[in-house]
């Protein structure tokens, strides 16, 4: 009896380390610099931290397509994902949405230096523009599909970042270049001045909070009451506020099936890997 208890243990450890784990990664895409994404939301996890009685560690990647790989490989417990993303990753290896900010869908827009002549896309042809990566859902999947669809013949540049994004766009390396409002807002006001948005896309379902499969259920579920309960907690409205959000909702898989119809294909290679 004593060595069947034993191995029933080492069984439960091993196919859920999260129910027994003294910390939870969170990981963030990396749509800033990790100084600043550390900065915003390392106050968050330590929020967490203390909702749920386990350790929330902050993480990210050096950009989007190594995120990409850790998401892939399971590396984070929780992950704070773009909307393509997580349409890719509930497939393989099984990321679930438990929160999305609340009355938000999440649109791309083409920046261009504040004092800029460029008026429309169409003046964009043949140019060499910046963008986060290649999967990075509205900041550049959504704008150039516009642009190919209507002839707008450009060269990509992927500068691993939407702060980098800006950067080169407002010091004149690019003529413009792809990002999301709500990072546009959060970028250095010093950068942010010197630019202006020439163009922004249809509204999609925003980034997902997902956690991984391994998580039990009674953890899942105290993750996601302890992120809602931001919404009437001072401190927490106050967090919520630091990385422009107004408030987080409950997410279900369906909630991005607006992403799903657009049959997006270029992660699709990730799923077929072994």
């Amino acid at each position: 009896m004593k060595n069947r208890l034993a191995y029933l243990v080492l069984i439960t450890l091993l196919i859920s380390p999260s129910a027994w784990a003294d910390t939870l990664s969170f990981g963030i895409v990396p749509q800033q610099s990790a100084k600043k994404l550390a900065k915003l939301w390392t106050p968050i996890n330590a929020y967490l931290s203390k909702k749920i009685g386990v350790k929330v560690l902050f993480s990210t990647a050096n950009d989007i397509p190594t995120f990409e790989k850790r998401v892939l490989a399971g590396e984070y417990d929780i992950a704070y994902m773009n909307p393509y993303h997580y349409t890719v990753f509930h497939q393989k290896p099984g990321y679930e949405a438990i929160a999305k900010q609340k009355d938000k869908q999440i649109k791309g827009i083409i920046v261009v230096a504040k004092d800029s002549p460029l008026t429309s896309l169409e003046e964009l042809t043949s140019e060499t523009l910046a963008f986060p990566a290649p999967a990075a859902f509205a900041a550049s999947v959504l704008p150039r599909a516009k642009m190919a669809k209507d002839g707008i013949d450009i060269t990509p540049k992927y500068v691993s970042s939407h702060d980098s994004v800006y950067l080169t766009v407002s010091r004149g390396l690019f003529p413009a270049g792809g990002g999301v409002m709500r990072t546009f807002n959060n970028t250095a006001p010093e950068v942010r001045e010197g630019l202006r948005v020439l163009w922004s896309t249809p509204g999609y379902t925003p980034h997902a909070i997902a956690v991984h499969p391994r998580l039990s259920h009674d953890l899942k579920t105290k993750i996601q009451q302890a992120l809602l309960g931001m919404n009437d907690d001072p401190e927490g409205q106050e967090l919520l506020a630091s990385i422009n959000f107004k408030a987080l909702a409950m997410a279900e898989d369906k909630d991005w099936d607006d992403v799903r119809e657009l049959n997006i294909k270029l992660l699709e290679h990730l799923l077929l890997a072994e």
